[in-house]
C-alpha cells in the first residue's frame, strides 16, 4: 500500500531592494523623459538596450551613450492568456522581443493598443517583422513600464 503524504500550500514573499547602479539609473531616468537610452561598445560598436555597463560579447566597459529609436521591428512574441504571480499587466497581453531602431540586440517588452481577446484574430495582426512604436504613460516614474506597450506603427 502506497503511503499518503500531506501537502502544505502556502505563499512565500521575499521583500528586497535592488541598487540600480550608475548605468541602470541613467537608463531609467531616460524612461521618465520618454527616452530609451543604450550604451555602445567601443570595440564591436554594438548598441545595447537596455543599457549595460559592459559589452557581454567583448567584456569591455561601455561608456558611450546612445538614444535609441522609439520604433522597432518585432522579432518574436508570446501570447499570454492566463494569470500568474508577478505579471506586468492583466491578460491577455503579448510579451515580445523587438529590435529598436539604432540598436543591435532585442528588447523585451509588451505589444498592445488593439483587442487581444481572440487569439486567432490576434494572430492575424501580430507578425514577426512588423513595425512597432512606443506608447508612453502620461505619468512616468523612471520604470520599464513607463512604456505602456509598443503598438503597430
Amino acid at each position: 500500500m502506497a503511503k499518503e503524504y500531506k501537502t502544505l500550500r502556502t505563499e512565500i514573499r521575499l521583500p528586497y531592494e535592488l541598487s540600480y547602479g550608475a548605468t541602470w539609473t541613467r537608463f531609467f531616468e531616460g524612461m521618465a523623459e520618454k527616452k530609451i537610452y543604450g550604451t555602445k561598445c567601443g570595440q564591436c560598436n554594438r548598441v545595447l538596450v537596455p543599457a549595460r555597463s559592459f559589452c557581454p560579447r567583448c567584456f569591455v566597459d561601455t561608456t558611450d551613450w546612445v538614444e535609441a529609436g522609439q520604433q522597432g521591428t518585432l522579432t518574436a512574441w508570446s501570447y499570454v492568456s492566463y494569470r500568474y504571480f508577478g505579471m506586468p499587466t492583466e491578460p491577455p497581453f503579448i510579451s515580445a522581443l523587438l529590435r529598436l531602431e539604432g540598436t543591435d540586440v532585442d528588447f523585451l517588452h509588451m505589444i498592445g493598443g488593439f483587442d487581444m481577446s481572440d487569439f486567432e484574430q490576434t494572430r492575424k495582426v501580430v507578425k514577426n517583422g512588423m513595425k512597432l512604436r512606443a506608447v508612453w504613460k502620461d505619468e512616468r516614474q523612471g520604470h520599464i513600464l513607463d512604456i505602456k506597450y509598443f503598438e503597430p506603427a
